[in-house]
């Protein structure tokens, strides 16, 4: 069999009634695993929980907890998934074609951290940039990591039913 009988994979996914449920499905799932490693693991290795909700208060200037912590919750669920479907996978499937699920999940999950670390907190915040690489900043690559192996695992299998 050549390469030119292996049939190629679609760069965009096709816009059906289904895809609503695989992006939610995806981005609660990864938010889930993002919560218990923030909120639950992290505290346990370095000290203390990653608050993503403070960074989404220093960018936007709320005083409101709650409101914080619900946008990064839609954030999480609705857009980050979003950003996977629409962005990253397609620019994975474009330029390394044969590349793992896994690792594409796992470079999601490091560009979210730079977002994060970089643009919000530091270009957007005036943070230090990557909070001066702490032990939380280490904390919060791993969570965003599990994050991004989350949801390209969730849409690989849901995509696959």
């Amino acid at each position: 069999m050549s390469m030119s009988d292996v049939p190629k994979q679609q760069v965009f996914p096709m816009l059906r009634p289904g895809l609503a449920s695989i992006i939610l499905a995806a981005g609660l799932a990864a938010d889930i695993a993002w919560e218990v490693w923030a909120r639950l693991i992290t505290p346990l290795l370095v000290g203390g929980p990653l608050q993503p909700a403070a960074l989404v208060q220093s960018v936007f200037g709320l005083n409101n907890l709650l409101l914080a912590e619900a946008i990064h919750a839609v954030v999480g669920i609705v857009f980050y998934p979003i950003g996977y479907l629409f962005i990253a996978r397609p620019l994975q499937r474009l330029i390394v074609p044969g590349l793992p699920w896994l690792l594409t999940g796992i470079g999601f999950g490091t560009g979210l951290w730079v977002f994060a670390l970089y643009v919000m907190a530091h270009l957007f915040a005036g943070l230090p940039a990557f909070l001066g690489f702490i032990p939380l900043t280490w904390a919060s690559l791993v969570g965003h990591i599990l994050f991004g192996v989350v949801v390209a695992f969730v849409v690989r299998r849901m995509e696959r039913a």
